[in-house]
Protein backbone atom coordinates (compact mmCIF):
# COMPACT_ATOMS: atom_id res chain seq x y z
CA UNK A 1 0.00 0.00 0.00
CA UNK A 2 1.33 3.50 -0.80
CA UNK A 3 2.53 5.63 2.10
CA UNK A 4 1.89 9.35 2.59
CA UNK A 5 4.46 12.07 3.25
CA UNK A 6 4.14 15.85 3.63
CA UNK A 7 6.18 18.72 2.21
CA UNK A 8 6.28 22.26 3.70
CA UNK A 9 4.89 23.98 0.60
CA UNK A 10 3.45 26.85 2.65
CA UNK A 11 6.74 27.61 4.42
CA UNK A 12 9.39 27.53 1.69
CA UNK A 13 10.18 31.25 1.95
CA UNK A 14 10.59 31.01 5.73
CA UNK A 15 12.73 27.84 5.56
CA UNK A 16 14.81 28.60 2.47
CA UNK A 17 15.19 32.38 2.21
CA UNK A 18 14.15 34.28 5.35
CA UNK A 19 15.22 31.82 8.04
CA UNK A 20 12.19 32.91 10.07
CA UNK A 21 11.16 29.27 10.56
CA UNK A 22 13.62 26.60 11.66
CA UNK A 23 13.55 23.06 10.29
CA UNK A 24 12.87 21.86 13.84
CA UNK A 25 9.82 24.16 13.91
CA UNK A 26 8.51 22.47 10.75
CA UNK A 27 9.13 18.99 12.18
CA UNK A 28 7.15 19.89 15.33
CA UNK A 29 4.38 21.49 13.27
CA UNK A 30 4.07 18.38 11.08
CA UNK A 31 4.21 15.90 13.97
CA UNK A 32 0.39 15.65 14.41
CA UNK A 33 -0.22 14.99 10.70
CA UNK A 34 -1.36 11.44 9.96
CA UNK A 35 1.45 10.75 7.49
CA UNK A 36 4.36 8.29 7.64
CA UNK A 37 7.03 10.64 6.30
CA UNK A 38 8.29 14.14 5.57
CA UNK A 39 9.67 14.89 2.13
CA UNK A 40 12.88 16.91 2.47
CA UNK A 41 14.22 19.86 0.50
CA UNK A 42 17.94 20.28 -0.16
CA UNK A 43 17.59 24.07 -0.04
CA UNK A 44 16.51 24.44 3.58
CA UNK A 45 18.97 27.03 4.90
CA UNK A 46 20.08 24.82 7.79
CA UNK A 47 20.99 21.96 5.44
CA UNK A 48 24.12 23.89 4.42
CA UNK A 49 25.68 22.62 7.67
CA UNK A 50 26.25 18.87 7.31
CA UNK A 51 26.26 18.52 11.10
CA UNK A 52 22.51 19.12 10.99
CA UNK A 53 21.71 16.22 8.67
CA UNK A 54 21.83 13.44 11.25
CA UNK A 55 20.19 15.64 13.88
CA UNK A 56 17.18 16.37 11.68
CA UNK A 57 16.81 12.67 10.87
CA UNK A 58 16.68 11.89 14.59
CA UNK A 59 14.16 14.67 15.22
CA UNK A 60 11.87 13.37 12.48
CA UNK A 61 12.20 9.76 13.62
CA UNK A 62 11.45 10.83 17.20
CA UNK A 63 7.98 11.88 15.95
CA UNK A 64 7.41 8.40 14.47
CA UNK A 65 8.04 9.50 10.89
CA UNK A 66 10.82 8.97 8.34
CA UNK A 67 12.38 11.05 5.53
CA UNK A 68 11.72 8.99 2.38
CA UNK A 69 12.61 11.39 -0.42
CA UNK A 70 14.69 14.45 -1.27
CA UNK A 71 13.55 17.34 -3.46
CA UNK A 72 16.36 19.13 -5.35
CA UNK A 73 16.83 20.84 -8.71
CA UNK A 74 19.90 20.03 -10.82
CA UNK A 75 20.30 21.96 -14.08
CA UNK A 76 21.74 19.47 -16.56
CA UNK A 77 21.01 21.26 -19.85
CA UNK A 78 23.63 24.01 -19.69
CA UNK A 79 25.80 23.92 -22.85
CA UNK A 80 29.04 24.36 -20.87
CA UNK A 81 30.56 21.04 -19.76
CA UNK A 82 32.19 22.63 -16.70
CA UNK A 83 28.82 23.94 -15.51
CA UNK A 84 27.27 20.48 -15.91
CA UNK A 85 30.13 18.89 -13.96
CA UNK A 86 29.39 21.23 -11.05
CA UNK A 87 25.69 20.29 -11.24
CA UNK A 88 26.61 16.58 -11.19
CA UNK A 89 28.80 17.22 -8.13
CA UNK A 90 25.89 19.01 -6.43
CA UNK A 91 23.57 16.10 -7.26
CA UNK A 92 26.04 13.66 -5.68
CA UNK A 93 26.08 15.77 -2.52
CA UNK A 94 22.28 15.67 -2.46
CA UNK A 95 22.49 11.89 -2.82
CA UNK A 96 24.82 11.87 0.22
CA UNK A 97 22.30 14.06 2.04
CA UNK A 98 19.49 11.64 1.20
CA UNK A 99 21.51 8.70 2.49
CA UNK A 100 22.34 10.38 5.82
CA UNK A 101 18.69 11.35 6.28
CA UNK A 102 17.65 7.73 5.73
CA UNK A 103 15.87 8.38 2.43
CA UNK A 104 15.58 6.15 -0.60
CA UNK A 105 14.62 8.60 -3.36
CA UNK A 106 16.38 11.72 -4.64
CA UNK A 107 14.90 13.93 -7.34
CA UNK A 108 16.63 14.84 -10.58
CA UNK A 109 15.39 17.22 -13.26
CA UNK A 110 16.36 17.84 -16.86
CA UNK A 111 17.38 21.48 -16.57
CA UNK A 112 16.32 24.79 -18.05
CA UNK A 113 14.71 25.06 -21.47
CA UNK A 114 17.34 27.35 -22.92
CA UNK A 115 16.26 28.85 -26.24
CA UNK A 116 19.39 27.74 -28.11
CA UNK A 117 18.91 24.05 -27.24
CA UNK A 118 17.50 21.60 -29.76
CA UNK A 119 15.34 18.73 -28.52
CA UNK A 120 18.05 16.16 -29.30
CA UNK A 121 20.80 18.19 -27.57
CA UNK A 122 18.74 18.78 -24.44
CA UNK A 123 17.70 15.14 -24.05
CA UNK A 124 21.29 13.98 -24.54
CA UNK A 125 22.77 16.48 -22.06
CA UNK A 126 20.19 15.62 -19.41
CA UNK A 127 20.39 11.84 -19.94
CA UNK A 128 24.19 11.82 -19.91
CA UNK A 129 24.25 13.85 -16.69
CA UNK A 130 21.71 11.57 -14.99
CA UNK A 131 23.73 8.53 -16.08
CA UNK A 132 26.83 10.17 -14.56
CA UNK A 133 25.06 10.21 -11.17
CA UNK A 134 23.45 6.76 -11.26
CA UNK A 135 26.42 4.57 -10.18
CA UNK A 136 26.95 6.89 -7.19
CA UNK A 137 23.27 6.62 -6.28
CA UNK A 138 23.22 2.85 -6.73
CA UNK A 139 26.20 2.36 -4.40
CA UNK A 140 24.20 4.15 -1.68
CA UNK A 141 20.88 2.42 -2.31
CA UNK A 142 19.25 5.61 -3.64
CA UNK A 143 16.83 5.76 -6.58
CA UNK A 144 16.94 8.90 -8.73
CA UNK A 145 13.45 10.15 -9.58
CA UNK A 146 12.77 12.38 -12.60
CA UNK A 147 9.81 14.70 -12.07
CA UNK A 148 7.58 16.16 -14.77
CA UNK A 149 8.46 19.54 -13.36
CA UNK A 150 7.43 23.10 -14.23
CA UNK A 151 10.15 25.49 -13.13
CA UNK A 152 12.47 25.82 -10.16
CA UNK A 153 11.89 29.05 -8.23
CA UNK A 154 15.42 30.26 -9.01
CA UNK A 155 15.55 29.43 -12.73
CA UNK A 156 15.25 31.90 -15.59
CA UNK A 157 13.60 29.42 -17.97
CA UNK A 158 11.00 26.67 -17.43
CA UNK A 159 11.89 22.98 -17.29
CA UNK A 160 13.40 21.59 -20.51
CA UNK A 161 11.29 18.43 -20.18
CA UNK A 162 8.13 20.27 -19.14
CA UNK A 163 6.12 19.07 -22.14
CA UNK A 164 4.95 15.46 -22.10
CA UNK A 165 6.61 14.43 -25.36
CA UNK A 166 10.01 15.70 -24.20
CA UNK A 167 9.60 14.23 -20.73
CA UNK A 168 8.69 10.82 -22.13
CA UNK A 169 11.65 10.91 -24.52
CA UNK A 170 14.00 11.60 -21.61
CA UNK A 171 12.43 8.85 -19.47
CA UNK A 172 12.91 6.39 -22.34
CA UNK A 173 16.54 7.49 -22.72
CA UNK A 174 17.43 6.47 -19.15
CA UNK A 175 17.05 2.78 -18.31
CA UNK A 176 18.53 1.77 -14.97
CA UNK A 177 17.29 -0.13 -11.88
CA UNK A 178 17.95 2.96 -9.72
CA UNK A 179 15.94 5.34 -11.89
CA UNK A 180 12.21 6.06 -12.03
CA UNK A 181 9.55 8.74 -12.38
CA UNK A 182 8.18 11.08 -9.72
CA UNK A 183 4.74 11.90 -11.13
CA UNK A 184 3.16 15.29 -10.36
CA UNK A 185 -0.31 15.67 -11.89
CA UNK A 186 -0.63 19.40 -11.17
CA UNK A 187 2.53 20.29 -13.09
CA UNK A 188 0.96 18.85 -16.23
CA UNK A 189 -1.69 21.58 -16.19
CA UNK A 190 1.08 24.18 -16.13
CA UNK A 191 2.27 22.70 -19.44
CA UNK A 192 -1.29 23.04 -20.80
CA UNK A 193 -1.64 19.24 -20.97
CA UNK A 194 -3.72 16.43 -19.47
CA UNK A 195 -2.24 14.76 -16.37
CA UNK A 196 -4.00 11.41 -16.84
CA UNK A 197 -2.81 11.18 -20.46
CA UNK A 198 0.77 11.75 -19.30
CA UNK A 199 0.40 9.22 -16.48
CA UNK A 200 -0.76 6.50 -18.87
CA UNK A 201 2.45 7.00 -20.87
CA UNK A 202 4.80 6.66 -17.88
CA UNK A 203 2.85 4.79 -15.18
CA UNK A 204 5.00 1.67 -15.61
CA UNK A 205 8.02 3.78 -14.55
CA UNK A 206 6.40 5.72 -11.65
CA UNK A 207 7.99 4.97 -8.26
CA UNK A 208 6.93 8.07 -6.27
CA UNK A 209 4.32 10.80 -6.62
CA UNK A 210 3.66 14.40 -5.63
CA UNK A 211 0.05 15.06 -4.66
CA UNK A 212 -1.39 18.53 -4.90
CA UNK A 213 -4.33 20.19 -6.54
CA UNK A 214 -4.82 23.31 -8.61
CA UNK A 215 -7.93 25.28 -9.40
CA UNK A 216 -8.60 27.94 -11.99
CA UNK A 217 -8.68 31.41 -10.45
CA UNK A 218 -10.07 32.77 -13.72
CA UNK A 219 -10.89 31.67 -17.24
CA UNK A 220 -10.85 28.12 -18.59
CA UNK A 221 -8.37 25.33 -19.21
CA UNK A 222 -8.48 26.31 -22.90
CA UNK A 223 -7.42 29.84 -21.94
CA UNK A 224 -4.53 28.39 -19.95
CA UNK A 225 -3.37 26.24 -22.85
CA UNK A 226 -3.63 29.07 -25.34
CA UNK A 227 -2.01 31.81 -23.28
CA UNK A 228 0.25 30.30 -20.66
CA UNK A 229 1.24 26.76 -21.51
CA UNK A 230 5.03 26.72 -21.20
CA UNK A 231 5.36 30.43 -20.47
CA UNK A 232 8.04 31.88 -18.22
CA UNK A 233 6.84 32.64 -14.73
CA UNK A 234 4.11 30.76 -12.91
CA UNK A 235 0.71 30.58 -14.58
CA UNK A 236 -1.45 33.29 -13.06
CA UNK A 237 -4.71 31.50 -13.81
CA UNK A 238 -3.86 28.55 -11.56
CA UNK A 239 -3.80 28.47 -7.75
CA UNK A 240 -2.88 25.79 -5.26
CA UNK A 241 -5.86 24.49 -3.32
CA UNK A 242 -7.12 21.73 -1.07
CA UNK A 243 -6.55 18.26 -2.52
CA UNK A 244 -9.73 16.72 -3.86
CA UNK A 245 -11.35 20.06 -4.64
CA UNK A 246 -9.32 21.09 -7.68
CA UNK A 247 -8.78 19.96 -11.26
CA UNK A 248 -7.05 16.62 -10.64
CA UNK A 249 -9.06 13.42 -11.09
CA UNK A 250 -7.62 11.32 -8.26
CA UNK A 251 -9.91 8.39 -9.06
CA UNK A 252 -8.46 8.13 -12.57
CA UNK A 253 -4.91 8.70 -11.27
CA UNK A 254 -5.10 6.08 -8.51
CA UNK A 255 -6.88 3.56 -10.72
CA UNK A 256 -4.03 3.80 -13.24
CA UNK A 257 -1.32 3.55 -10.55
CA UNK A 258 -3.06 0.65 -8.82
CA UNK A 259 -3.29 -1.19 -12.14
CA UNK A 260 0.49 -0.88 -12.57
CA UNK A 261 1.24 -2.20 -9.07
CA UNK A 262 2.35 1.14 -7.60
CA UNK A 263 3.04 1.01 -3.86
CA UNK A 264 5.49 3.89 -3.38
CA UNK A 265 5.46 7.17 -1.49
CA UNK A 266 2.91 9.90 -2.21
CA UNK A 267 4.20 13.25 -0.95
CA UNK A 268 1.65 15.99 -0.35
CA UNK A 269 2.89 19.30 -1.74
CA UNK A 270 0.04 21.47 -0.57
CA UNK A 271 -1.36 23.23 2.47
CA UNK A 272 -0.55 26.71 1.17
CA UNK A 273 -3.47 28.06 3.18
CA UNK A 274 -2.31 26.56 6.46
CA UNK A 275 -1.96 23.37 8.45
CA UNK A 276 -5.72 22.79 8.73
CA UNK A 277 -5.94 22.68 4.95
CA UNK A 278 -2.98 20.29 4.82
CA UNK A 279 -4.69 18.04 7.40
CA UNK A 280 -7.84 17.94 5.24
CA UNK A 281 -5.72 17.05 2.19
CA UNK A 282 -4.12 14.24 4.20
CA UNK A 283 -7.57 12.94 5.18
CA UNK A 284 -8.75 13.01 1.57
CA UNK A 285 -5.71 11.08 0.34
CA UNK A 286 -5.86 8.56 3.19
CA UNK A 287 -9.42 7.81 2.16
CA UNK A 288 -8.51 7.42 -1.50
CA UNK A 289 -5.53 5.18 -0.75
CA UNK A 290 -7.73 2.96 1.43
CA UNK A 291 -10.30 2.82 -1.38
CA UNK A 292 -7.86 1.78 -4.11
CA UNK A 293 -5.44 -0.27 -1.96
CA UNK A 294 -7.84 -1.91 0.53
Amino acid sequence: MPKLAAFPKAFMQQLCKEGSMSVSDWIRLAAPLEVAGLEWYAGFLEMADEANWGRFRREVEDTGKVIPMMCCSPDFTHPDAGFREKEIAKQKRWIDMTEVLGGSYCRVLSGQRRPELTLEEGVKLAADSIYACLPYAQERGITLILENHYKDDFWEYPEFAQKADVFCQLVEAVVHPNFGVNYDPSNTYLAGEDPVELLKRVSHRVVTMHASDRYLAEGTIEDLRREEGGAQGYAKRLRHGEIGKGLNDYDAIFAELKGKGFDGWISIEDGVDGMEQLARSVAFLKGKVAEYWP
